[in-house]
């Protein structure tokens, strides 16, 4: 872990985070600023829309002698340099003059020129351009009464088609009956006057201009352009989409980056249980560089050397208890010689205690042999023969079978109910005498065996009326050769490998051994959890684990 975090790997992940949540933060700036971009250029074309038309529609009426008199008569009107131009002439691009070709209004703003408004006239080439610093009142009373003018030269339906082709979205335009409400007495005079009356509206950020336009039948009808309203502020909707769309970003971002490497994690965690279960054959497969690859490679080369360590351990441990049975067979050999030779009783008395010790030793190699066989049953895949036991059959055949060395004590199987489940009953067995064998030895006159079904478990129960076992020992007494008091156990005759074979068997049954109180018979209580039943893969450990 130091050395990752010394060569700066963990850091890279933490950067690259870092760098997700300024892209995101710049994407969202970026996104921002093109919607109001979007809307100020929206709002421009509106606006410019219904001059554009009406300028366009006008020049489009006159002969083509007579244009450019009337647009240099229109530009010192309305303060606007007003040209006809050829597409080729303009700096359009191609986008640009298919949007025109299509009818469209074209606003490019310049720091320098101020604005551009392009329009092509109704069924023409030419390109109608307006140059103009920007808007003010001189301009929109000047549109207002050209507009008022061209309405008043026709009546009835023709005055209502041209209004409405002229209004827009962002420029209302209506043509009324009735004086305009909400203007005053002196604004109403001027507008029958035929003066054009500008209305302001402070509240709403907006105006209004009214015009009359006199009717064939010497009537007047009214003309309200607008309320023409300044571009308001970015919809607090439209924010939080943007917020969301931000925040779905970062969160995409931030899940492909922790997906891809908890897939990796996720796969040595996987490897690392399997090894843990005994199968030190499996290896994680290292398909990335980074440092999640360099762990992997140096996770597979700490399996490959715990694999290689326990192999020759295992293979130190069986050469060496097999070549101890040659000398002990040697040494029983000459103590039958010496028996033979002679009829001393002390000599007799020396002999016996020799055979018992080399009868011992004879005990702790089968002991070391058996715990060798199923560790390296484990690392090498051996299988189990695995049938439907009756566990109360196989206890009642343990008790049977200690209860005449353990005279002193009551050995006694509870009561309950039958109790079947998958498991090899020779090892089964062991594992069962070794935990009954060991009660004996430190109860004081009681030992008794329980059998319990669970929702998913088989509980088998040893209880004895011993001392117990102390809380802080209860890992340690697993341990090969661990003794908790090393006088009392060689006089009782153990090894320190009986609770190491059981807890060898539960796991190459994938069950498990627990020590603790026996809230019945005051000493300890040594439990074998089995699983109720495995499906027919798990009946047996693979030969060749993944």
């Amino acid at each position: 872990m130091q050395r990752l975090l010394a060569d700066g790997s963990f850091l890279r992940v933490y950067l690259a985070l870092a760098l997700a949540l300024l892209l995101t933060f710049g994407l969202a700036l970026m996104g921002l600023a093109l919607v109001d971009r979007v809307r100020i250029e929206q709002y421009r074309e509106q606006l410019a829309e219904a001059p554009l038309k009406l300028l366009t529609w006008r020049v489009a009426a006159l002969p083509a002698h007579e244009r450019g008199g009337w647009l240099t008569q229109q530009s010192d009107l309305l303060n606007i340099r007003l040209s006809l131009r050829e597409p080729a002439d303009t700096e359009l691009g191609w986008f640009d003059r298919r949007r025109l070709e299509r009818g469209r209004v074209l606003v490019k703003v310049h720091e320098e020129e101020g604005w551009r408004l392009y329009r092509r006239l109704p069924r023409e080439e030419r390109i109608l351009e307006a140059r103009l610093s920007g808007l003010n009142e001189r301009q929109l009373r000047g549109l207002a009464q050209m507009l008022g003018d061209w309405l008043a030269k026709v009546d009835g339906d023709s005055r209502r088609r041209r209004l409405e082709g002229v209004a827009s979205e962002a420029l209302p335009v209506r043509l009324n009956d009735l004086a305009p409400e909400g203007l005053d007495s002196h604004q109403l005079t001027r507008l029958r006057d035929g003066e054009l009356v500008i209305r302001l509206m402070p509240g709403h950020w907006a105006l209004t201009i009214h015009l009359a336009v006199p009717a064939a039948d010497d009537s007047r009808q009214w003309l309200s352009i607008g309320p023409v309203s300044a571009l308001k502020p970015t919809p607090i909707s439209l924010l939080l989409l943007v917020l969301v769309i931000m925040l779905g970003v970062l969160a995409a971002i931030i899940y492909l980056i922790v997906r891809g490497v908890e897939a990796r994690l996720a796969r040595l965690e996987l490897a690392a249980g399997r090894i843990a279960s005994g199968r030190l054959d499996t290896r994680v497969k290292v398909d990335a560089g980074g440092f999640i690859g360099r762990v992997g490679m140096a996770f597979n080369a700490m399996a490959a050397q715990v694999q290689s360590l326990l192999r020759s351990q295992q293979e130190m441990i069986r050469a060496v208890s097999h070549e101890l049975r040659t000398p002990v067979a040697r040494i029983r050999f000459a103590m039958q010689m010496v028996e033979d030779m002679t009829d001393d009783p002390a000599v007799h008395r020396q002999l016996h205690g020799i055979d018992s010790d080399i009868e011992e030793l004879d005990q702790l190699i089968d002991e070391i042999l058996t715990y060798a066989r199923l560790d390296s049953g484990i690392v090498n895949g051996a299988e189990l023969e695995r049938t439907q036991v009756d566990c109360r059959a196989v206890a009642e055949r343990v008790i049977e079978t200690l209860t005449p060395l353990h005279a002193h004590l009551r050995l006694e199987l509870a009561p309950g109910p039958e109790v079947e489940v998958q498991a090899d009953p020779r090892y089964l067995q062991r594992a069962l005498q070794n935990l009954v064998a060991n009660a004996c030895r430190h109860a004081q006159s009681r030992v008794q065996v329980r059998l319990s079904l669970e929702s998913r478990l088989v509980r088998l129960d040893i209880e004895d009326d011993g001392p117990g076992v102390p809380a802080g020992e209860r890992q340690a007494i697993f341990k090969p050769f661990a003794r908790l008091d090393d006088s009392r156990t060689r006089r009782s005759g153990g090894y320190g490998l009986g609770l190491s074979i059981v807890q060898k068997i539960m796991t190459w049954h994938g069950g498990s051994v627990v020590v603790d109180d026996s809230q019945e018979l005051g000493g300890a209580r040594f439990s074998l959890l089995l699983p109720r039943g495995l499906p027919a893969s798990k009946a047996k450990l693979p030969v060749k684990p993944a």
